[in-house]
């Protein structure tokens, strides 16, 4: 378990690994080691128990087992995705958003550069929504659309996408629908039959599973090729030994979650509920970024006239960990792209940080982190 010194409030970033998970893991790391692909008894075990985690992953998000692909992280399989377009002559657009995780929009740079290839990004709304009709005139524009790829949840403030309409309008156009489901993998209910989405990418690391092992949902009669060359794993799709004990960690720990995604929520939302009425009641300036449906708990701040980075630097100093944004972009001090396609005032997104609860968040921690962030900007704007 976590030696909670501190405040952890950035499961946005990573979560802690679920203790089941965890002594899952161990017989495959010790005991059972085998290579799963080799023929004789003793790999037998090894997989099995791939059979078992794809099935449990399957059920999780109303998938069928052989729907599900392993990969290393949600990055890879958006990779996977994006890269697929390379391989056939047909159609060469990839239609996407402006408010897309790195994975997607680097990869998607990557693309541009070969020749004819293009990607054209839509503007979110104020409320960082892809609006339906601004898809449909992404269409109306271009007719040789091979993907388009729409993130489910917003990894920097939350806001949950109308993934069911988007895939709707993208298929009456003969375009493939792919969402970067990373954030919304094992925190809200999903069924992929329901959406009729074609690819969802996962990673295990930000439902208590553990980093390095992710997932790619690709819809039946839907042949991408390989982006990983060399034997024959995963039905030949993507090369490597399987890492049979990341991947059982992540089956335990999607399987736990979804177990109990409305009593997690229901927790998460009331800590949530009470943290903002503080705030709001503080006086303290600042815009709330997370103001549409979201995923619970993913909360993005922008306080006036100081920086995000300094306010998280000082929470750090009191033991208490949140982001100014993407921890896939922390390197960079700047003002993210996300906040920016926002539209949140300049004076305000220099002062933008990302607090992100999870279910083990107590109320006390949530009082903690107010009073915190509350002399620190009081301090800041004295």
């Amino acid at each position: 378990m976590v030696n909670k010194k501190f405040i952890y409030a950035d499961h946005a970033a990573t979560s802690a690994l679920d203790p089941e998970a965890f002594e899952a893991m161990k017989e495959f790391l010790v005991d059972n080691f085998a290579n799963p692909s080799q023929p004789y008894s003793f790999a037998r075990n090894a997989k099995k128990a791939i059979q078992n985690a794809r099935k449990t992953i399957a059920e999780c998000i109303n998938a069928d087992e052989d729907e599900i692909f392993f990969t290393s992280c949600g990055t890879e399989s958006n990779n996977w995705v994006i890269k697929s377009i390379l391989y056939q002559n047909q159609k060469k657009g990839i239609i996407t958003s402006n408010i897309e995780h790195h994975a997607i929009l680097e990869t998607c740079k990557r693309i541009e550069k070969f020749k004819d290839y293009y990607s054209t990004y839509i503007q979110v709304n104020s409320n960082g929504l892809v609006n339906p009709e601004a898809l449909k005139k992404q269409f109306n524009i271009y007719n040789d659309v091979y993907l388009t790829s729409i993130m489910y949840a917003n990894n920097e403030y939350g806001a949950i996408q109308p993934i069911k309409e988007l895939a709707s309008i993208s298929h009456q156009n003969g375009s493939l629908f792919h969402t970067d489901a990373v954030q919304a993998v094992g925190h809200v209910a999903l069924d992929v039959k329901d959406l009729n989405v074609d690819m969802l990418s996962s990673s295990a690391h930000k439902f208590n599973g553990p980093k390095g092992i992710g997932f790619l949902y690709v819809k039946k009669g839907l042949d991408i090729p390989s982006l990983i060359n060399g034997g024959s794993q995963e039905k030949g799709k993507r090369a490597g030994t399987e890492n049979v004990a990341s991947i059982v960690g992540m089956s335990t720990a999607l399987k736990n979650n979804c177990n109990k995604l409305k009593e997690n929520a229901q927790h998460i939302i009331e800590l949530e509920e009470v943290f903002l009425r503080k705030l709001k009641e503080s006086n303290l300036d600042f815009i709330c970024n997370t103001n549409v449906n979201h995923i619970p708990g993913n909360i993005s701040l922008s306080f006036k006239g100081i920086s995000g980075e300094t306010l998280m630097h000082r929470l750090d100093l009191k033991g208490i960990m949140v982001s100014t944004g993407s921890a896939c972009d922390s390197v960079k001090n700047q003002t993210s792209h996300v906040i920016k396609a926002l539209g949140v005032p300049e004076d305000y997104a220099y002062g933008t940080i990302r607090i992100s609860l999870g279910k083990e968040n107590t109320e006390d921690e949530i009082e903690e982190i107010f009073i915190a962030i509350y002399e620190i900007v009081k301090s800041l704007t004295a």
